[in-house]
C-alpha cells in the first residue's frame, strides 16, 4: 500500500504522463470574472504594508529570544522559547510563501532578501521550492504534477502527526541539503528545477550546512543548548501552527480537477491568525489570482466571494470537516470532499488545455 501510494504521487511515475496525456499539466484554470481595472488595482503593490508586518514580526522574536535568553536557565524560559519557536518555525512559511510568489513588497530586493531568510529559517531551498511551487500553482492536486499535496490518499498518519513537531520535514530536510551539496537533486526535483538553476541549490546547501555546523559547534563548546534553540531547534520545536494553517488548505478536497472552488479552502481567521498567516487563510482567492498580494486578499475575497463555495467559518469548522475526511479516505481512496458553489455561481467547465503547455503566472515569477 505504501509504494503504490507513493508512486500515485511520484512526479518521476506514470501518474506524470497520465496527466500531460489527459491535458491536466499546464492546463487553464478556472477564473471568476473580474473586471480588468479592479483586478489592475487589486494586483498593485506597495512596500509599506510587508515592511510594517516585517518589522513587527521580526521585533516579537527579538523580544521573546531576549526573555529567554534572560530567563535562560529557569522554568519561566519555557513560555518566551515557544512564542520564539512559533514565529520562527512556523510563521516564517507564509513569509517564505508570500515573498516566494515576488508579491509582498514593491522593492526587488526587499522581498528576495525577506525569501532567502524566511527559506533558511523553514529550512526549503529557496530555488528547488520555487521552481516547486510555481508547480504547485500550475497544477494543483494533479497526481504526478503537483509536488506540494501534505495529504495524500490515503493519508500516511503517523507522518502528518510527527510533522507537528517536525520529525519528519527536518530530517527530511537535512537528508536534501547534503544530496544537494553534492551536486544532486532527487528525481522529483528533476522534473521541475531547469538546469541552469542547480548550481544555485548546490550553493545554497553548502552555505546552510556550514551554518548549522557552527551553531552545534557554538553549543558543544558552550555546552548549552541555547544555540540550537535560537537557530534551526525552533523548525522542530515550533512547527505546529505551521501544519495546523496547511492542512485548512487542501486536505481532504478533489484532486485532478481544473477549479480551485473545488480542491481548495478559504477560512475565516481572527486578527492575530490572519496576521500570523498572512492572509493566506483566503487561499481560494490566492490561487486564482496568485499575483495579488496578501494584504488586497480581503478585497479579492469580497470580489468573488459570490462565486464560490461558502468560506469555513473558523479553523475549527475546516478541521470538522477534514478529520473525518483524511479517516474515511484510509479505507476508501476513491471519496473526496464535494464542495457546493453558491447560487448564481459561475458553474465549472472543463477547460482546454493551454496551448504552449506553460503555467500560471507565478511561473513567470519563478523564472525571474
Amino acid at each position: 500500500m505504501g509504494r503504490e501510494r507513493l508512486a500515485r504521487y511520484s512526479l518521476a511515475g506514470p501518474e506524470n504522463e497520465a496527466a500531460v496525456a489527459a491535458g491536466l499539466a499546464g492546463a487553464d484554470w478556472f477564473r471568476s470574472d473580474v473586471p480588468r481595472k479592479r483586478m489592475k488595482e487589486l494586483m498593485r503593490r506597495s512596500d509599506y504594508p510587508a515592511l510594517r508586518d516585517t518589522a513587527v514580526w521580526l521585533g516579537l522574536m527579538v523580544l521573546f529570544a531576549g526573555a529567554g535568553i534572560a530567563l535562560w536557565g529557569s522554568w519561566w524560559a519555557l513560555p518566551f522559547f515557544l512564542a520564539y519557536g512559533t514565529l520562527y518555525g512556523s510563521t516564517s512559511d507564509s513569509r517564505w510563501h508570500e515573498t516566494g510568489h515576488g508579491t509582498a513588497f514593491r522593492t526587488r530586493w526587499l522581498d528576495e532578501g525577506l525569501y532567502q531568510l524566511a527559506s533558511f529559517m523553514i529550512m526549503r531551498d529557496p530555488t528547488v521550492w520555487r521552481w516547486s511551487h510555481a508547480r504547485h500553482h500550475t497544477d494543483t492536486l494533479i497526481l504526478g504534477r503537483d509536488p506540494e499535496i501534505a495529504a495524500m490518499r490515503p493519508a500516511r498518519l503517523a507522518r502528518l502527526l510527527a510533522n507537528f513537531l517536525g520529525l519528519v520535514d527536518v530530517p527530511l530536510a537535512f537528508r536534501l541539503m547534503f544530496l544537494h551539496a553534492s551536486g544532486r537533486l532527487t528525481a522529483d526535483e528533476a522534473d521541475f528545477v531547469p538546469g541552469p538553476e542547480r548550481h544555485k541549490v548546490y550553493r545554497t546547501a553548502r552555505i546552510d550546512l556550514a551554518i548549522y555546523a557552527v551553531t552545534i559547534a557554538l553549543a558543544i563548546g558552550l555546552r548549552s543548548w541555547l544555540p540550537v534553540l535560537l537557530i534551526g531547534g525552533p523548525r522542530l520545536y515550533g512547527a505546529w501552527l505551521l501544519n495546523v494553517y496547511a492542512l485548512t488548505q487542501h486536505a481532504g478536497m478533489g484532486e485532478n480537477v481544473l477549479d480551485h472552488r473545488l480542491n481548495t479552502r478559504t477560512v475565516k481567521m481572527c486578527a492575530v491568525n490572519r496576521f500570523l498567516y498572512w492572509n493566506m487563510n483566503y487561499h481560494v482567492e490566492h490561487h486564482m489570482f496568485p499575483l495579488v498580494p496578501y494584504y488586497r486578499l480581503p478585497e479579492l475575497h469580497e470580489e468573488i466571494a459570490h462565486d464560490c463555495a461558502p468560506v469555513y467559518p473558523s479553523i475549527w469548522a475546516a478541521y470538522k470537516e477534514i478529520i473525518p475526511a483524511v479517516l474515511r479516505q484510509l479505507r476508501d481512496q476513491e471519496y473526496y470532499v464535494h464542495r457546493e458553489l453558491l447560487p448564481g455561481a459561475a458553474p465549472f467547465n472543463v477547460p482546454t488545455p493551454a496551448s504552449d503547455g506553460r503555467a500560471l503566472p507565478l511561473a513567470a515569477v519563478a523564472a525571474a
